[in-house]
C-alpha cells in the first residue's frame, strides 16, 4: 500500500525546511515543493496520488527560459539575439542546471524509486536538472513571475558576471548551427534513432544529419543533451576535415 502526499510532507517536513532556507523562498504551497522533488520511479511504488515532478518540470524549463532570457536582456542590452541566445542555452542545459541543484544539495532531497537509488540516481545531472526545473516550477505556481525573477537574479546573476562569454562555449548546439549557416546558409538536423530503457530512465540515441551525411551521435537520458553530445561529436569531426 502506498503513502498519501500529506504523509509524506509529514515524514519530510524537516527535510523541506532545510530546502527552503537554501533557496531563500518559502512556500505558501508546500505540496508543490514536494512534489518537485518526487521522481516518477518513487511515485509508481510508493505515491497513492502517482503524482511526481514532471509537469512542474515542464513548466519550470519554459519559465527559465523567459527569466533567465529577461536576466541576459538586462544585463547585455546591446548584444546580438544569436549569442544571448547561445549563453541562455548554456546556463539552462542539462549541465547547467545539474550545477545549480549541486549547489543547494537538491539530490539530498529528492525521492527515488529504490532501482534508481540504488543506481546513483540522485547524483546524476538529468535527475537534478529536472528536479531543479521542476522546483522553479513550483515556486512560479506558489509565488508567480517576480518571485522566480528576483531567484534567477540572485543565482543566475552572479553566474552572469563571472564567467559571461565563455558559458557560449558549453553550447555545442548553438556552435554547430552557426558553423553551417556561415559556410553553406544551411543548418543541420537531428534525428532521434532509439529509445531504449524504462519509462523512468529512458535513454535516447539521436544523430545530427547534414546534406544525407551524418556528421555525429549522441547518447543520454534526455533528447536535448542527446542531442548536445552529438553536436559536440560533429564539430569535432568538421573540425578535423580542416
Amino acid at each position: 500500500m502506498g503513502t498519501t502526499l500529506r504523509a509524506l510532507i509529514q515524514d519530510h517536513e524537516n527535510e523541506l525546511e532545510e530546502l527552503q532556507k537554501k533557496i531563500g523562498y518559502k512556500f505558501s504551497n508546500i505540496e508543490l515543493l514536494q512534489v518537485s522533488v518526487v521522481h516518477s520511479s518513487f511515485a509508481f511504488e510508493r505515491l497513492d496520488c502517482g503524482c511526481h515532478n514532471e509537469t512542474q518540470e515542464f513548466l519550470g524549463d519554459a519559465v527559465l527560459d523567459l527569466t533567465v532570457g529577461h536576466l541576459l536582456f538586462t544585463r547585455f542590452p546591446e548584444m546580438r539575439e544569436g549569442k544571448l541566445t547561445r549563453i541562455r542555452s548554456a546556463l539552462v542545459n542539462e549541465s547547467g542546471l545539474a550545477e545549480m541543484a549541486r549547489a543547494v544539495d537538491l539530490g539530498k532531497y529528492i525521492l527515488l524509486g529504490r532501482g534508481e537509488d540504488a543506481s546513483s540516481g540522485r547524483e546524476k545531472s538529468s535527475i537534478l536538472s529536472c528536479a531543479y526545473e521542476a522546483m522553479v516550477g513550483a515556486m512560479f505556481l506558489d509565488g508567480g513571475y517576480d518571485v522566480v525573477q528576483d531567484y534567477v537574479q540572485r543565482v543566475f546573476g552572479p553566474l552572469v558576471e563571472e564567467r559571461g562569454d565563455t558559458l557560449t562555449t558549453t553550447d555545442a548546439k548553438s556552435g554547430l548551427q552557426e558553423m553551417l549557416q556561415e559556410q553553406f546558409n544551411e543548418g543541420p538536423t537531428y534525428v532521434l534513432d532509439a529509445e531504449d530503457g524504462p519509462a523512468h530512465a529512458r535513454i535516447f540515441s539521436v544523430s545530427v544529419h547534414f546534406r544525407d551525411k551524418t556528421l555525429g551521435a549522441g547518447r543520454a537520458s534526455n533528447k536535448k543533451e542527446a542531442e548536445q553530445q552529438a553536436a559536440r561529436a560533429a564539430l569535432d569531426f568538421l573540425r578535423q576535415k580542416k
